[in-house]
Parts: C-alpha cells; sequence; structure tokens
C-alpha cells in the first residue's frame, strides 16, 4: 500500500516520505549508543595481534555460551555434537574447526525460526541481494544496527576520508522510479541525511544529463553504492565530456571492483576510489584505508579462509571465507559458509601499522549485465525474486534485447499466479515490450565453484 502511494504521488510529495523514512533510518542507525561505539571501534584500530587475539576469543566465548543457552539451532546442533556449556568457557580460536559449518541453505531454512534467539530484542528482518536467486532474510535490532553502523563509519567512511553527515549521493538497489519508462529526474532526496539517492534502472546515454544536475543542486561530497552501476554513471560522464564538481571518495560495494573502473572514477569525479566487502549478513567487514591495503576488521567477525578440505590456507593463497560474526546476538552466524572468496596477501605488512589481516584480492560475486532495447545497463536483479512464497531458487537469463527467461526451483507452497508478479517486475525493469518465459526446473545447473550464477546475459 505504501509502494503504491509513493508512485502515483508527485514528485515534492515522494521526496517528503522518502525524507519521513530517512528520518526513522537515521535513528535507528546512529541513535542511542551509537558514538559510544564509534569511539570504541576508532580505539580498537591501534590493538597489536595478541590484543586481537585476546579480544576475539572472549567474544567467541561470549557469542558461543549466549548461542548454546538461547539460540534452539546451535542448543541442538551442539549438543548432538558431542558439547556441554561449560566446554564453551574456555574455548579457543582453534577449537573454532570442530564446530559444525553453517550452510546457506540452513540459514535460509531456520533463518527466521531456530536461528533466532529466545532473548532478541525487538528487531525486524532485512533481506540480502540473493545472489543464489532467494533471498535471505537477517534479523536485526536497533543496538546491533548501531554496532554495525559504527564498524562501518570508523573502517570505511572514516578511512576514506568522509563521514555520515556529509552530502551523499546513492546508487543501490531500490526501485525510487516506478518503471522503465519514466521521466526524469532521475534521483529522489532524502533531506534527513542530505542523500541524493538515484535511479540505478535509468543510466543511459540520453538521460545522463539529467544525473549529472542532480551533482550541482543538491552538493554532492561522495558517492556510494553498487561499483557496477557507478561505473555506468561515471563512464557516461567520461565519454560526454560532462563535468561535476569534484567529490572527496567514492564508496563502493557489492561487485568485483577492477582498475578500469577506479581509473574512471578518477577522470569523472577527480578522487580516489575505496572498496568494501561485508554482505547483510554483516558477520565480518572488509574495507581499504587510505594507502590502498584491504584490511579486515577483526571486531566484526571471526574469519577463516579455507580450501576445499576445510584447512586454512597459507598467504598469498585463494580460500572460502568461513564466518563467525561477533556482533549479532539475535540471529548469530557462527562458521557460515557465505559463498565468497578472498586471497590472503603473502606479506601482511600494512603501511598504516595496524595489525589486521591483509587481504590481497576480494573474490566475491560476479553477475553479468543485462540491457534494455533503449540502451540502459542494469545489473542486481534480486527485487524479482524478493517475497515468493514457495521460490527455493531463481536465475534469470537475457536471451535476447526482448526475450528474458526466468529458471526457477519452487516447493508446494507456490503459486502459479505469482507469474504475474514476475512478468511485471522484469518489464518495470527492462521495458513492456520484454517477453518474459519462465521455466520450472528441478535444480538450476552450477559452476565449478559449486554456485550458480543468477544473473546470465547471452547478447554478444
Amino acid at each position: 500500500m505504501m509502494n503504491s502511494l509513493y508512485y502515483k504521488s508527485p514528485i515534492f510529495v515522494q521526496n517528503i516520505l522518502i525524507t519521513l523514512y530517512g528520518y526513522y533510518w537515521k535513528n535507528r542507525r546512529f541513535g542511542k549508543g551509537f558514538q559510544k561505539e564509534l569511539t570504541y571501534w576508532k580505539e580498537r584500530e591501534s590493538y597489536s595481534h595478541d590484543e586481537w587475539i585476546n579480544y576475539q576469543t572472549k567474544e567467541l566465548q561470549k557469542l558461543l555460551i549466549h548461542a548454546f543457552d538461547t539460540v534452539p539451532y546451535y542448543h541442538k546442533l551442539y549438543i548432538k555434537e558431542g558439547f556441554k556449556r561449560e566446554d564453551f568457557v574456555n574455548f579457543s580460536l582453534k577449537d573454532l574447526k570442530s564446530l559444525p559449518y553453517l550452510e546457506k541453505d540452513d540459514f535460509r531454512k531456520f533463518g527466521k525460526t531456530e536461528l533466532l534467539s529466545r532473548s532478541r530484542k525487538r528487531g525486524q528482518f532485512y533481506a540480502s541481494s540473493g545472489s543464489t536467486g532467494k533471498p535471505i532474510s537477517v534479523f536485526m535490532s536497533k543496538e546491533f544496527q548501531r554496532k554495525w553502523n559504527a564498524a562501518y563509519e570508523s573502517r570505511v567512511r572514516n578511512w576514506a576520508g568522509v563521514d555520515y553527515k556529509m552530502s551523499r549521493g546513492m546508487i543501490g538497489g531500490r526501485k525510487i522510479l516506478k518503471d522503465s519508462s519514466a521521466k526524469p529526474p532521475y534521483h529522489r532526496y532524502n533531506h534527513a541525511e542530505r542523500q541524493t539517492y538515484f535511479s540505478a534502472y535509468h543510466i543511459s546515454e540520453e538521460n545522463v544529463l539529467a544525473y549529472a544536475k542532480a551533482f550541482n543542486e543538491h552538493k554532492i561530497d561522495y558517492m556510494v553504492g553498487y561499483a557496477m552501476s557507478n561505473y555506468f554513471l561515471a563512464d557516461l560522464l567520461v565519454k560526454k565530456g560532462i563535468t561535476v564538481p569534484k567529490l572527496k571518495a567514492i564508496l563502493t560495494s557489492s561487485e568485483k571492483l577492477t582498475k578500469e573502473m577506479r581509473d574512471t572514477f578518477q577522470k569523472a569525479y577527480g578522487c580516489q576510489t575505496f572498496d568494501a566487502y561485508s554482505g547483510v549478513e554483516a558477520c565480518g567487514l572488509i574495507s581499504q584505508d587510505i594507502y590502498g591495503d584491504f584490511l579486515f576488521s577483526p571486531d566484526s567477525g571471526i574469519m577463516e579462509v579455507v580450501n576445499e578440505n576445510g584447512v586454512d590456507v597459507k598467504n598469498g593463497e585463494i580460500g572460502e571465507i568461513v564466518a563467525t560474526g561477533l556482533l549479532n546476538y539475535d540471529q548469530p552466524l557462527i562458521r557460515y559458509k557465505i559463498g565468497d572468496k578472498v586471497e590472503i596477501s603473502k606479506d601482511q605488512t600494512t603501511k598504516s601499522g595496524k595489525q589486521m589481516l591483509k587481504i590481497d584480492q576480494i573474490w566475491g560475486r560476479v553477475e553479468d549485465i543485462l540491457q534494455s532495447s533503449d540502451g540502459k545497463k542494469i545489473v542486481r536483479f534480486h527485487s524479482i525474486f524478493l517475497d515468493i512464497n514457495g521460490l527455493i531458487a531463481g536465475q534469470i537469463v537475457q536471451e535476447s534485447l526482448l526475450k528474458i527467461r526466468l529458471n526457477l526451483v519452487v516447493d508446494n507452497a507456490y503459486e502459479k499466479s505469482s507469474e504475474l508478479v514476475f512478468r511485471e517486475r522484469v518489464q518495470n525493469l527492462l521495458g513492456d515490450s520484454v517477453q518474459v518465459n519462465i521455466c520450472y526446473l528441478e535444480s538450476i545447473p552450477k559452476n565449478n565453484n559449486g554456485k550458480f550464477q543468477s544473473v546470465i546475459s547471452n547478447l554478444r
């Protein structure tokens, strides 16, 4: 109902509605306790290696005791594995390997039931980007979100020389315009947070001047959001010779960032790009400092980097991330196989002197780019699969400019009427003339790394 009211409203009313939500969201992230948490995060940046070991050990012990006492999933699992509560009192980081993994399928299955703590605070669920089709729901209280945002402020924004009070531009997955045929402006303004929210779905040669106008209008200090969408915009600004005010930083996430993209941001905005990796699960943070080093924040979680046999890889090698979040006690994720890989730096010397694990590369999600018939390039299609009962997994395949195929895996709770929802969502993004074919599969074929690609383009 709220979405219907928003889309039917004139632009100035949409900006008011977005601003009202902005005040709520700002308080939820930066309210009581945020400043104190920010102080703690900054103080810990100077920890020595031994101090980090002691810190993580104590936090792990508290987390495991809490999970055993209050989270049904872990209580049953750990008893089945032969653990008692007293085993976690003096638990060490090395002992972590004795605990079983939390697989993504189990997270999907039990995330809203047995993985929730009985002593959880009031909160709500937030959906992941759904890179494997069906999004994951993560439970977050205000207290947890303020801790997490203190981490982001300290280790992402501040390392890049900006802060949350500055004016920012954002390109994310929210649909702020109803469909692909919408007219300019292609942004909406959140006065509460000085946020100019750009549409990720209307970036094209025809529309780029309308995007550029917003940079001057709202005096944007820095840009954040999806790496590819930000790149599409910056690339058009460069190719068209359109000048916008110099920015202080570009903060990217969610997709692989290349040297070409960094160079383009430098040409378009005259500033450095800072990449980061976390995910909505918020059980670990890797971020880039002013010297260009990618550092893992040990107070955000415990990150194991393992090979296919579960053995820790050596420095200079690539391995899969197994994450144990240290912040979210309401829905603990312990030895969670998040599905992404990193390459640990062979030389662990940091330019800043910080005693944090240094990463060479983040091998996160890589998806193809889809294209509309009027030339718009679009990434991140998780909204297509949101809130569909009975959907187990989904994949979107572009077979031609006007033909899309959805591969779906469903269970008995699925209703055929959802096909209308899928078609409407795809056509809202790519145009009403797009034909949407829906195929039901027993399973979606996986790549060599054990994951399936959620977005595929067969266009040349």
